[in-house]
Parts: structure tokens; C-alpha cells; sequence
């Protein structure tokens, strides 16, 4: 028999204070805040360990018996239920318009060694990528096309951000993110014999012709002015994605889909 769920109705519980914490990038490093019933979904199906929901009663009203079927699987997992109201809801929810239910999770970025694993390795680090958006659109792109992990790189968007979370719709949990200095993410992609190739608006190989094959680190640049030249290692061959005349750039997100769209074209090709 299911245990009750606790009711809360105070918007000073701790529960809900770390929420707001989280919502606002303070957090401890460990866990992370998800909003919405289907990123909790994801990430539970991923095997990550949910600490605390807070569900309001829209959300247990409007997903019936398989809204409570999750909440239920989760708390036989040791996860805390809460029924919470709609105050509490408003305040712990990071949105303008709340979802209905949000959870506390625990999910840390791996060590960049991590996303060159397996071989042949096709890694993606995003340099600069400041949109959380973008930066979950970009790994959500990875995870659908077989990239074998993710790196944001230096000052880039946190993949442990909310933000970032709901816009890789619970791909961060599905394959290897990490979050390291451009110096270190190259010293591990060294160590694994990567070839780095860089995406560049122009004077770079064009796609089609790029060496996509072997163990790959494949750099992209930020919103505006894509990769600065004086990161690009030496020795990186550049590549560039063919556009019609007039068109300055594509978003992050579709630049990295492309690419591994080709580098998987090239692998199936190839016999890998």
C-alpha cells in the first residue's frame, strides 16, 4: 500500500528554500532542480536518484493514474512526495507559469575524461555557449545523434541549471555531460588520441569532406561569434558547415546536429 503523501503549505520549509537556491545557481554541486513532469520522468527512467518532489494538485487532477504512478515509483525508491499547494508550488517553481510538480534531484557533470568513452570517441565541447537554452538544445542534439558525451567548456552555461536541464529534455542524463576548462577537456582528449576539429563560418573543410571517423573532439562556438580563433588548438582542422550565400551563422544547437548527423553517415558508411 502507497504511503500518503505529506502535505506542505508553508513557503518557508527547507524543501522549498533549496529550490529557490537552486533556481538561483546556488547550489551545493550535487543535486540539481527539475521542473516539469516529463523531465522528472526522464530522469527517473535514467536511474537518477530523486530526493524530494513538491506536486501540486493540477498536476495530480490533470495526470491521473500515471502521474501518481511516477510519484509513487519514486517514493518506493526513497524519494520524499510532497502535496503541495498552489502557493508553495509558485514559489518553488523557477517558471512564470508553473508546471504543477517540481523535484530535487542528484546529477553532477563527469570528468571531461568521461566523454571520450567508448572508441571510437565523437565528443562535442561547446565553448562559450552562455544560453542555457541553446546549451540543452546542443546536448539534447548529441544524445540523438550518438555523440558519446558533452562538454561545456569555461565560462559556458551550466549544464546543472535548470534552464539547461529542460532544454535537453533529460538527455543530460542519458549520456556522459561535463563542465572543464578548454585546457584540460584537450589534455584528455589528448590522452585518448582525438583528432579536434573545429566548426567555423567559413574557410574550413567543408562538412561532407571532414574527417569524421576516427576518435573525434568536435568544437563549436557560442551565440554571435562562434569560435574565437585564438582558442582553436594548433593543429585542429577546421570545418565548416555549407550555407547559402547571406546567412551568417545557424544556432548552436543545429550546427552540432548537422555535424553528427554527417559523422554518423560517415561511420555507418565505414562499417563502425
Amino acid at each position: 500500500m502507497a504511503t500518503p503523501f505529506t502535505p506542505l503549505t508553508s513557503r518557508q520549509h527547507p524543501v522549498v528554500q533549496a529550490c529557490r537556491e537552486l533556481a538561483s545557481a546556488r547550489g551545493d554541486g550535487r543535486t540539481v532542480l527539475l521542473d516539469g513532469a516529463h523531465l522528472i520522468a526522464e530522469a527517473f527512467r535514467s536511474g537518477i536518484p530523486i530526493d524530494s518532489v513538491l506536486a501540486g494538485a493540477r498536476f495530480l487532477e490533470e495526470s491521473g493514474h500515471d502521474g501518481r504512478t511516477l510519484l509513487g515509483r519514486i517514493q518506493q525508491t526513497g524519494g520524499t512526495i510532497f502535496d503541495a499547494s498552489d502557493a508553495v508550488i509558485a514559489a518553488a517553481s523557477p517558471v512564470r507559469t508553473p508546471s504543477g510538480v517540481v523535484a530535487i534531484a542528484r546529477w553532477a557533470p563527469v570528468a571531461p575524461a568521461e566523454v571520450f568513452a567508448p572508441d571510437p570517441a565523437l565528443a562535442v565541447g561547446l565553448y562559450g555557449v552562455q544560453d542555457p537554452g541553446n546549451l540543452g538544445a546542443g546536448i539534447r542534439s548529441a544524445d540523438a545523434l550518438g555523440a558519446t558525451g558533452v562538454v561545456s567548456i569555461g565560462h559556458a552555461a551550466d549544464p546543472a541549471g535548470w534552464k539547461a536541464l529542460r532544454g535537453a529534455m533529460g538527455s543530460t542524463f542519458r549520456l556522459p555531460v561535463s563542465r572543464a576548462s578548454l585546457e584540460d577537456l584537450l589534455a584528455a582528449g589528448t590522452a585518448r588520441h582525438v583528432t579536434v576539429l573545429a566548426a567555423t563560418a567559413r574557410g574550413g573543410v567543408a562538412l561532407p569532406d571532414a574527417p569524421l571517423t576516427g576518435p573525434v573532439l568536435l568544437l563549436f562556438g557560442g551565440e554571435g561569434a562562434g569560435l574565437p580563433d585564438a582558442v582553436i588548438p594548433a593543429g585542429a582542422t577546421r570545418l565548416t558547415i555549407p550555407m547559402r550565400a547571406g546567412v551568417e551563422s545557424l544556432n548552436v544547437a543545429v550546427a552540432v546536429g548537422l555535424v553528427l548527423y554527417e559523422a554518423r553517415r560517415q561511420r555507418q558508411a565505414g562499417g563502425r
